[in-house]
């Protein structure tokens, strides 16, 4: 077993026995439950929209090169620039030259799974760069030094008492505040530094090819800001993240909306098409648009797993997956939990130490049900388990003891050989894996075959 399964297993053992953590992912799932079919209300044919969404995604992903050529030319024509980075290393090392070039002592940083990817806030803390997080739910974590829990929602695993605790042991704040003094404390907080930093980072939810502009959705405000008021504007996002139009916008920010958060649209929805124009009065005055590969064309040359690049990242199957509400988000280990991690992080950082995330599911199809694009994660996930026997990188006890299941399965005589006691002796007492965590099995003192020959005589 690889140490990144045994951690897994440590960790996950330890959260599914911890009560008051399931009470409040319970709690926190179940205000999303109640308002997201509100959110599908708005569709005449949610299905429909979910297939037509899931079908632009495939054309984007089909013709990946194309569109990632139109998006950079049409950015370029605008006064934007593009730099290519084929793995985290690359993207660090651009922010750093940029900040570099700008004297920046301090960036402010809107939400953004790319970055937590590819570990940004460390990389540039140990540059001497402050990177302080907008998001009010990234802030939370970034103050008790966590890494987000949920796609969507970094601090859900927390509590209000939880996060009065975070700010009276950081911010020195009375542990009696509400959330409503919590959110204003923090305001006042993150306003002075958006206008002190040199440079602000964002991801994007979407490239839009035609027009070469990133569009990003949010509740808060601060990604808006983060781009708006410095000078420099650096957006992080993932290749697979292009769509063909702007005239798809009318229908993924909805659909974006009603999944992640059970909205009809959100709060603030922005789309940056380059730099401050000569006829403009605000915005930065440099916009660069790092490309982020990591690992994603090799997810993109294999026909089947190329389907989990469709994800528009709305957090759904986290919240319908039954493993992820029992073991959380931190227990995987990596920067995305739940179904669409379980599936993209064992293609992305490699079979052989993450194979264990696909096989930590129950299969009951209902990551695929919720989708917001009908990607078939429970068919991805075994496909990652049939690449990882096939490829060799499985536990070899396993695959030698489904070896002689195989076999004991195939031949009838084989089954037959010994009888009850033996048979609940092997299973029960040599096979603790199965035993850990079931019931003993109790085999019956006769076989199938004599049981069959004894009912037959009298007929």
């Amino acid at each position: 077993m690889s140490t990144t399964a045994s951690i897994f297993k440590d960790k996950s053992a330890e959260k599914a026995a911890d009560l008051k953590h399931r009470k409040t992912i319970n709690y926190n799932i179940s205000k999303y439950n109640a308002i997201v079919p509100i959110g599908k209300s708005q569709f005449v044919d949610v299905d429909m929209v979910r297939e037509r969404a899931k079908n632009i995604k495939w054309k984007a992903l089909e013709n990946l090169d194309v569109y990632l050529e139109k998006f950079e030319k049409n950015l370029l024509r605008k006064g934007g620039k593009v730099i290519w980075a084929e793995n985290a290393e690359q993207a660090c090392e651009a922010v750093l030259k940029i900040c570099r070039e700008k004297s920046c002592k301090s960036v402010v940083k809107s939400k953004s799974m790319v970055t937590e990817e590819i570990h940004l806030n460390d990389f540039l803390e140990k540059h001497h760069i402050e990177s302080i997080e907008t998001d009010l739910g990234e802030y939370i974590q970034q103050l008790d030094n966590e890494p987000p829990y949920h796609i969507v929602t970094p601090a859900m695993h927390k509590s209000k008492e939880d996060v009065a605790r975070v700010f009276n042991e950081h911010l020195h704040t009375p542990l009696t505040l509400t959330p409503e003094e919590l959110t204003l404390v923090a305001r006042e907080k993150l306003r002075h530094n958006y206008v002190t930093s040199e440079v602000g980072i964002t991801g994007a939810n979407f490239l839009i090819a035609d027009t070469g502009s990133i569009a990003i959705t949010e509740n808060e405000g601060n990604a808006r800001l983060s781009a708006g008021w410095p000078k420099t504007h650096i957006v992080i996002t993932g290749i697979e993240k292009v769509i063909p139009s702007i005239g798809d916008l009318a229908m993924f920010w909805p659909l974006l909306a009603t999944y992640g958060t059970g909205q009809q649209v959100t709060v603030y929805n922005s789309i940056f098409s380059g730099p401050r124009q000569s006829n403009e009065t605000d915005g930065p005055e440099e916009m660069y648009v790092i490309l982020l590969d990591n690992g994603r064309t090799n997810i993109l040359q294999d026909p089947v797993s190329r389907e989990s690049l469709y994800c528009i990242r709305c957090g759904a199957c986290l919240n319908a997956c039954p493993v992820y509400k029992n073991i959380g988000g931190h227990s995987y280990g990596t920067t995305y939990s739940g179904p669409i991690g379980s599936v993209i992080t064992p293609n992305l950082k490699g079979l052989g130490d993450w194979n264990h995330l696909s096989t930590a599911s129950s299969l009951c199809g209902n990551c695929t049900e919720v989708c917001a694009v009908k990607i078939n994660l429970h068919e991805l996930l075994l496909h990652n388990r049939r690449e990882t026997v096939k490829t060799g990188k499985g536990n070899m006890m396993e695959k030698i003891a489904w070896s002689m299941w195989q076999e004991g399965m195939l031949h009838r005589s084989m089954m037959n050989m010994g009888n009850g006691k033996v048979k609940n002796w092997m299973i029960n007492r040599m096979v603790k894996s199965w035993t850990a965590h079931r019931s003993d099995m109790k085999f019956p003192d006769k076989n199938f075959n004599q049981q069959w020959k004894e009912r037959s005589k009298g007929k």
